[in-house]
């Protein structure tokens, strides 16, 4: 009996606060999944550096030895420049002298990457100006790419995602859920032929030291908004046709986020997700949902009868033989 009673007792907690429960079991679960790319991250690519860091001392030990009357500290002062330059996007190689970073095309690809927040990191400004210009102009520009994306995918949705699965509702007859997810799933494959593969292929074909993992991962990287800067296309010192290069790369670059988007809307309008993301979401009170609903239903109600007494008085007004007698009148016919 009392065993019963704590189930009941247990299980009528765990109902009251489902919510909660489920939040935290999410919070533990995104923790889990952080030390799971962590342990996984480390695991692979730590032997790497290790191999990279040898071969670089061997061959920093080899250049002393080749060339004794340089100093290793001299080499290290030399070293250290040149990766402060590399850092900001300036080479010292001969083959990389060509290329210039703040030319207008290459200053217009950086802007679409700062507004979108991909930010690559492999141009960054130099100059005082220019990064307290770079902070005013992500203030506002920021929002304002927000708000522009926004609406470009809130007009492209209706006609890719909604009237699409309307149409073959109401038309066909077919259940609304399962053409939602069968749109969602081939909105999907779409999208990740036309801005994924194809691209990668080009990618693969216009650039020389990358191949078709490296495309796709630099495809990835940036229709995500990750930017990690590691690949960034027409940067190679041979490259032809490197400023419409560079304006073709920032319109896919705009054109892909927003069909990244609108794929992550079409398929958070599926029921079953929506199902799934209230169960982490903080649910109302019932008083205050009746609050609103009483304060909905006064505010209706008094628009009502103003919109009421509003068409009775036109309505009198627009009534031209109908002629108002006073209460005088009215009596003197009576006794008549």
């Amino acid at each position: 009996m009392l065993q019963s009673l704590a189930g009941s007792s247990c299980v009528r907690l765990v109902e009251q606060h489902r919510s909660a429960w489920c939040f935290a079991l999410l919070v533990l679960g995104y923790l889990l999944y952080l030390v799971f790319g962590a342990v996984v991250f480390s695991s692979v690519e730590l032997p790497y550096e290790d191999l990279l860091r040898q071969e670089l001392g061997k061959l920093k030990q080899r250049f002393l030895e080749e060339h004794a009357c340089l100093s290793e500290q001299q080499l290290e002062q030399f070293l250290m420049r040149v990766l402060e330059a590399s850092n900001y996007g300036v080479s010292v190689l001969s083959n990389a002298s060509g290329n210039w970073n703040w030319d207008f095309t290459s200053s217009l690809f950086f802007a679409s990457t700062v507004l979108s927040t991909t930010g690559y990191g492999h141009t960054v400004p130099l100059s005082d100006g220019g990064k307290a210009f770079c902070i005013i102009y992500s203030v506002i520009g920021i929002p304002f790419t927000l708000l522009f994306l926004t609406a470009v995918v809130q007009r492209i949705i209706v006609y890719v995602t909604r009237r699409p699965v309307l149409y073959f509702h109401i038309r066909w007859g077919f259940s609304k859920q399962v053409v939602a997810i069968i749109h969602a799933m081939v909105l999907g494959f779409i999208t990740v032929s036309f801005f994924f593969l194809i691209p990668a292929a080009i990618f693969s074909v216009l650039e020389d030291d990358w191949n078709f993992l490296e495309s796709f991962y630099f495809c990835f990287i940036s229709l995500s908004t990750i930017g990690l800067g590691d690949y960034v296309p027409g940067e190679g010192y041979n490259q032809k046709f490197r400023e419409l290069y560079k304006i073709g790369i920032t319109c896919y670059l705009l054109m892909g986020l927003i069909a990244m988007l609108v794929v992550l809307e079409t398929f958070c309008e599926l029921h079953e997700l929506k199902k799934f993301r209230k169960l982490f979401y903080v649910k109302k009170d019932k008083e205050e949902d009746q609050m609103h609903i009483m304060e909905h239903d006064q505010l209706s109600f008094s628009s009502i009868s103003d919109q009421a007494a509003s068409m009775k008085d036109d309505q009198k007004a627009n009534e031209p033989f109908v002629n108002s007698q006073s209460p005088t009148s009215n009596d003197s016919s009576l006794n008549n």
